[in-house]
């Protein structure tokens, strides 16, 4: 299977396993010992893990990142450039994972790129465990060991979100081994295992902190502050790695909570661009506009309420067209049509509101793929840091809202509407220069009373059983809204991972990925494909009739 391999995946296969041997040197692997020779070479090599978990997930548009917006409606493209049009299209097609398919460089991307970073931090936790050896104090040991099993936590966390088996790498693995498959579940397990020893190593002994600034680009982050962001990652996965509403439900939302309300309690910025900073690849292209992101009516419409979007619900699918969102949402374009509202959002003055879309001109329009998909908006939030600032500068890849409306969701689900409303307020109701600007829900409330503002309530859902027409949605309708305006574009599978757990994918759309073609061969593993109406691992029709 050696030759197969190598043609299929390259280099990058090779830099996950190690399992074929090459005449060049390798720094990440086979050559373990003489690349962790000394404590400056651990040290080093250990100080680039996240970031190279990063380059895994944000470095190229050539990932399943693109797919996964389309997929979950956070962007809408007929493109065909990173299999968008192939994973927008309504009926769902399933993913294509045969020999061949068009777009094995998009799906192995994740696999090979956080494999490696994984299997790079197990090496380093077995040197840093090897006798007499230390980076110079038990202190610097310490943050050295608590960085790396966060490393490996973070890169098998996201393989266990993103493919419907991963692989568990650990410090006992022989470094030539090819790791067994495991389901998503038993590969979440051991990235939460990874998180937990990262904070109850840093707990017991932080006197080697801050980490380096250039480990988590421009984070010097002291031992507290290192495990408030441990925690918000395991708080993130834990909730997100369901894919199914019961799967979700049956998450440990006790944990989720006491995690949530105990993370970053600022938004966790990198520094992007330059010679040091990490990269966002996908959010700066999308911010081109044209053909290549805008967003469709089939989530944001729920902020209209003129009766657009009920109009737009009761036209046939295929002949659906784009209409002005008329509504009280200030993170939305205001005015009752178009032309009030290209002037209310006009490039750059809206950068310095609390505008996160426009109305485009209309000679900007783009009209690819189906109709349905087309409007005149586009998110802009991150236009500063894309164009003006050439993407570069601190991005925040880590929201404080996002804990926030975990703890929120996790509360709803116990029952304590009281505890989660003051959260959802947070970015619902804002100040006076952010958030929503609607009213405020009461703790007075039920988990089945419709949100406040009558006629102009925020958001509108549609209604089973026809669902062409809407009404105000419940509270966690409210948090699903503020979740979804609050954490767009901030991170990868930010709406996806949400949307499959919460149930509101469209019929057929693929839940993950399967394991790459090149995976399955080198372990002798018959080939597959997911997803596809009445497929294999694919949504139900969902909450709200898609």
């Amino acid at each position: 299977m050696r030759s197969p391999l190598r043609r299929l995946a390259g280099l990058a296969w090779v830099l996950t396993v190690g399992a074929c041997s090459l005449d060049v040197i390798n720094e990440n692997n086979p050559d373990t010992d003489r690349v962790l020779a000394t404590p400056a070479d651990v040290q080093s090599l250990l100080g680039g893990q996240f970031t190279r978990v990063h380059s895994c997930l944000y470095n190229s548009s050539t990932s399943v990142r693109p797919q996964m917006n389309v997929m979950s409606f956070e962007n809408f493209s007929g493109n065909a450039n990173f299999g968008m049009s192939n994973r927008s299209g309504i009926p769902r097609a399933g993913i294509d994972n045969t020999l061949g398919n068009g777009f094995e460089g998009e799906h192995i991307r994740t696999w090979n790129i956080c494999s490696e970073a994984a299997r790079v931090a197990a090496n380093i936790l077995r040197r840093l465990n090897a006798e007499g050896f230390t980076i110079g104090s038990a202190g610097l040991d310490a943050r050295a060991r608590a960085f790396a099993h966060f490393v490996k936590g973070v890169a098998i966390g996201y393989l266990a979100l993103t493919y419907d088996s991963a692989t568990v790498i650990d410090e006992t693995l022989d470094t030539q081994a090819v790791p067994e498959l495991v389901g998503y579940q038993d590969a979440m397990n051991e990235a939460i295992k990874g998180l937990d020893s990262a904070e109850a190593v840093a707990t017991a002994d932080g006197s080697g902190f801050p980490l380096l600034a250039a480990w988590i680009s421009g984070n010097a982050l002291t031992a507290p502050n290192f495990i408030r962001v441990v925690r918000s990652y395991r708080a993130r996965f834990r909730a997100n790695v369901g894919r199914t509403p019961a799967e979700r439900g049956a998450a440990d939302w006790t944990k989720i909570i006491a995690d949530a309300t105990n993370g970053i309690t600022a938004n966790l910025d990198m520094t992007t661009g330059g010679t040091t900073g990490v990269n966002n690849t996908w959010v700066n292209q999308a911010y081109v506009f044209t053909n290549w992101s805008q967003m469709t009516p089939f989530i944001l419409g729920m902020g209209d309420t003129s009766g657009g979007f009920d109009a737009w619900l009761a036209t046939p699918l295929g002949s659906r067209a784009p209409f002005t969102i008329v509504s009280p949402d200030l993170r939305l374009p205001q005015g009752a049509t178009r032309a009030a509202q290209n002037a209310d959002t006009p490039i750059p003055f809206a950068l310095a509101t609390r505008r996160y879309f426009r109305n485009r001109l209309a000679g900007e329009d783009a009209t690819p793929g189906g109709s349905w998909g087309w409007s005149a908006y586009d998110h802009i939030r991150f236009y500063d840091w894309s164009i003006t600032r050439g993407a570069t500068g601190a991005f925040p890849f880590f929201v404080v809202a996002e804990l926030d409306m975990l703890a929120a969701e996790g509360y709803l689900r116990a029952g304590n509407v009281a505890a989660a409303v003051p959260l959802i307020n947070k970015t619902r109701v804002g100040t006076a220069t952010s958030g929503g600007g609607l009213p405020a829900l009461l703790t007075t409330m039920s988990a089945t009373d419709p949100v406040p503002g009558g006629a102009n309530c925020v958001p509108r859902v549609p209604v089973a059983p026809a669902y062409t027409s809407t009404a105000c949605g419940t509270v966690l309708e409210a948090l699903k809204w503020e979740k979804r305006l609050e954490t767009i574009n901030t991170h990868y599978g930010a709406w996806f991972f949400d949307h499959r757990g919460w149930g509101d994918l469209v019929e057929g759309t693929a839940l993950n990925w399967p394991v790459p073609t090149a995976e399955l061969l080198t372990r002798l593993k018959t080939i597959y494909s997911l997803g596809g109406v009445g497929g294999p691992q694919a949504a139900a029709k969902g909450t709200y009739g898609y």
